[in-house]
């Protein structure tokens, strides 16, 4: 049978009330932006769960003494916000509480046997490269709708509810399903760049680029002094590349084009702006060698740290992830993706910054009102300051950075984002809607950055994967609109 295809309204946050004060003082004022993610189904409702009275501090219910299982990526934010912060903070409300808690990579190779038989953790932190199928996890009702999260009092102010003490567009980010609802929690608000070390960067007098030609001006002169201007990890991080070349799409024609790749409108990836973006990428990736293609995140970031790479895509967790490999002489600074033109319809300074991260609680948990509470400790300001103060990375917690002092890196997110102003990138949403048109443009885009194929072929190859995707039947459809 085929699929209807979901309409998803999403709000355009930015450009309806502009910026959201995540940061007091003189940093106020990061944006707001909102994604979606796919799936579509229902689930078990919270009450199987219930083992005690809802009150005012115990709005879910939660049995003092049942035991709770997460499951965290370890990997940018390694796992030490959860073990020293999040989860002593939960059993300081449940002294009888026990946690079981498990930090690994492996996320989907971990899990999926354990969602297949039934035997579910309670709260996963579903990220990295190899994470869940959230569409599918989500048709099948095996994740909760965190609907009752977002409704029920804030620890920090009772008056208020969850949803209100968050940055706007972080439910929007996390809605699934046909109907939509809200299965994703997603916690850390990302902006994603160029990376850069500041204090090299004035010491040989070089400016990020704000255009493709001084890009490759810049890459020349850096080129000269035996550094690698360019890289990422072709290996296991090809889609730290692809965010580039869409990015850049949506800053020459417009957020419009990364709709209508959402919503596999024909054409869509052989519109022109992609072709540029394409076109102006593959030049840059003239000036790698071809050994990046074999190497994952880490390496290529360890590369960068000890001064073998200048520029470095990523969002705005790099600096967490390799503060243990980062010398005392490398401060961590982020710009914007370069202009292609003149005509662009976003200006240089336009960056995507979105809400990231996700947390999803399994609907078949043991501890389903348990994991509810746990995300609402997480949405509490002393949870989500702690997290800053381990990861170096803002939470989706408006106020909770309040007289934190801000990492070098950080502070200049918080400088970008003000800079764009409304000139927000919003994302496109096919990455966890159709993972195997997802696969096939990491690939694409490797032939694309290494020299096999040209910005004709890349997107002429993901116009076919999308029609492929478009005329499955067996696939569930999914509809943006905003």
């Amino acid at each position: 049978m085929t699929n209807t295809p979901r309409e998803i309204t999403r709000r355009q946050m930015m450009h309806r009330i502009g910026l959201t004060a995540l940061v007091a003082g003189p940093a106020a004022g990061l944006l707001s932006a909102c994604a979606t993610s796919g799936g579509g189904s229902s689930e078990p409702t919270p009450s199987a769960a219930a083992g005690a009275a809802k009150s005012e501090t115990n709005p879910f219910g939660v049995k003092a003494d049942a035991p709770l299982e997460v499951v965290i990526f370890k990997g940018g934010y390694s796992d030490e916000y959860a073990t020293q912060s999040h989860e002593p903070l939960y059993v300081k409300e449940f002294p009888k509480a026990k946690i079981t808690h498990q930090g690994i990579q492996t996320i989907a190779q971990t899990l999926t046997p354990r969602f297949a038989s039934g035997d579910v953790p309670d709260v996963v932190n579903n990220s990295g490269t190899d994470n869940l199928d959230t569409g599918s996890l989500v048709a099948a009702g095996q994740l909760l709708d965190l609907t009752p999260l977002f409704e029920a009092p804030s620890i920090d102010d009772p008056s208020k509810k969850v949803k209100d003490t968050i940055v706007p567009g972080t439910i929007e980010s996390g809605l699934a399903g046909d109907p939509a609802k809200p299965y994703i929690l997603n916690y850390v608000f990302t902006a994603y760049g160029l990376w850069y070390d500041a204090k090299l960067f004035e010491k040989e007098g070089w400016t990020p680029p704000k255009t493709f030609d001084e890009f490759k001006t810049l890459a020349d002169q850096i080129k000269a002094k035996g550094m690698t201007p360019y890289a990422y990890a072709g290996k296991n991080a090809s889609y730290y590349q692809y965010w580039m070349i869409l990015i850049t799409a949506a800053k020459i024609a417009g957020n419009q084009v990364l709709i209508d790749i959402d919503n596999l409108v024909d054409g869509a990836w052989t519109n022109d702006a992609v072709k540029q973006a394409a076109a102006a990428w593959a030049e840059i990736g003239k000036y790698m060698d071809k050994s990046y293609e074999g190497l994952i995140h880490t390496q290529v970031q360890t590369q960068q740290n000890q001064g073998k790479v200048a520029l470095y895509p990523s969002g705005s967790w790099l600096e967490s992830e390799q503060a243990k490999d980062t010398p005392a002489t490398f401060e961590y600074a982020m710009a914007a993706t370069p202009s292609v033109g003149a005509s662009d319809a976003m200006p240089y300074g336009a960056i995507r910054a979105v809400a990231s991260e996700p947390f999803v609680l399994a609907a078949k948990g043991k501890n389903v009102n348990g994991g509810l509470e746990y995300m609402r400790v997480m949405l509490s300001k002393e949870a989500a300051k702690s997290f800053t103060e381990k990861t170096k990375s803002l939470t989706v917690v408006v106020g909770a950075t309040e007289g934190l002092t801000l990492s070098p890196g950080v502070e200049s997110v918080v400088a970008a984002q003000n800079a764009a102003g409304a000139n927000v990138v919003t994302w496109s949403n096919f990455e966890q809607w159709y993972k195997e048109l997802e696969t096939e443009l990491r690939k694409q885009t490797n032939a694309l950055m290494f020299g096999r194929i040209t910005a004709d072929q890349f997107c002429a190859n993901m116009q076919k994967a999308a029609d492929k995707t478009k005329a499955d039947s067996s696939i569930t459809k999914q509809k943006r609109t905003a």
